[in-house]
């Protein structure tokens, strides 16, 4: 779970791991190169292959903007397939856009959701210049 700056929760997992105790979401998205299972909540998919960049990157835009939106006050959740890279990097995108500055978002979503978050160079970079 991250907390953003603003004091909003997100719930990032890994979809290859069991689901995670607690309550279902209220809203997803999914970074998946291929289409993600099926869910009971309203979600958005993202094409966005493992250790790569989203294919459409004026799609994440838009949808990480309404996710941050809802997270006011729904339970809402990131996730990948191992629940790092994709799922690091748009939480860390996400704190960009709430007010955290772009060259240390990376930092901060290590520091509060993973050490892990963020797997790649260009994943890195991406955030850097994201905004």
């Amino acid at each position: 779970m991250l907390r953003l700056p603003s004091g909003r929760l997100v719930r990032g997992r890994g979809l290859r791991n069991p689901f995670p105790a607690g309550e279902k979401p209220e809203f997803g998205v999914y970074l998946q190169g291929g289409e993600p299972p099926l869910v009971e909540w309203e979600s958005r998919w993202v094409r966005w292959r493992d250790f790569w960049l989203p294919s459409d990157r004026g799609a994440i835009v838009p949808t990480l903007r309404e996710l941050l939106e809802r997270s006011e006050g729904e339970r809402v959740e990131i996730a990948c397939s191992g629940g790092f890279g994709r799922t690091g990097t748009a939480m860390s995108c996400l704190a960009v856009l709430d007010g955290v500055p772009a060259d240390k978002a990376v930092d901060y979503v290590r520091e509060n959701y993973s050490r892990r978050a963020v797997e790649t160079p260009w994943q890195k970079r991406f955030v850097a210049r994201f905004g």
